[in-house]
């Protein structure tokens, strides 16, 4: 698989490489030994989530408080969704940056969100499926919800028609009234890791 890192530090997209032949393909979704090799540090599952979506509805950008925390492993694994990643970290250098890329189950594509940054998401077919595979236990009252149209971050969903979202996601704070509000994680430096090889160029970013 192939690793290139984001305009968001610390967040990734993982590119299979695919075995095909007249059967099908083969690929792996997902190496432990590799994306810690990336990281620095253990990428341990805790729990494995999935949603479903019509077309043209809008998720997010959510996360998870610090403490607990929680990274992500987001995979589209039937249908095709644009995925965007904003960064909320307080003092981040790439505060408010945001990643767009599109994932969908015929790619295997992938992204590894890190903890204290947002993830949403526009599904662009009907019977989008997304798995989120996650390094900590839900903990309600953990989520934390920044408004998706949040005008100062200005993320490029690219939808042509009012979207379907939710009424929590549409009530949710802008980023600077979180940040305010202090409900945000604060930036810390990555651990040192081997350098990623930039052979997977990741467009779409601000």
């Amino acid at each position: 698989m192939r690793v290139a890192e984001t305009a968001v530090p610390g967040a990734y997209l993982i590119t299979p490489d695919r075995i095909a032949d007249e059967r099908g393909n083969f690929y792996e979704g997902m190496r432990a030994d590799e994306l810690e090799r990336v990281l620095g540090h253990p990428f341990t599952p805790r729990q494995i989530n999935y949603s479903v979506s019509r077309r043209n509805t809008l998720r997010g950008v959510h996360g998870v408080s610090v403490p607990p925390g929680q990274a992500k492993y987001v995979t589209c694994v039937r249908g095709a969704l644009r995925d965007i990643i904003v960064d909320l970290r307080v003092g981040s250098p790439a505060f408010g940056r945001h990643q767009a890329v599109e994932l969908d189950a015929g790619s295997g594509r992938s992204v590894y969100v890190p903890e204290g940054v947002g993830h949403g998401f526009l599904a662009l077919t009907d019977d989008t499926c997304i798995c989120y595979v996650v390094s900590s236990l839900h903990q309600p009252g953990t989520q934390i919800e920044i408004n998706p149209l949040d005008p100062e971050l200005a993320l490029p969903w690219g939808f042509s028609e009012p979207p379907l979202i939710s009424a929590r996601d549409a009530a949710a704070p802008t980023a600077a009234e979180a940040a305010a509000a202090g409900t945000l994680a604060t930036w810390a430096p990555a651990p040192a890791r081997a350098p990623v090889p930039a052979r997977a160029p990741v467009p779409e970013s601000r």
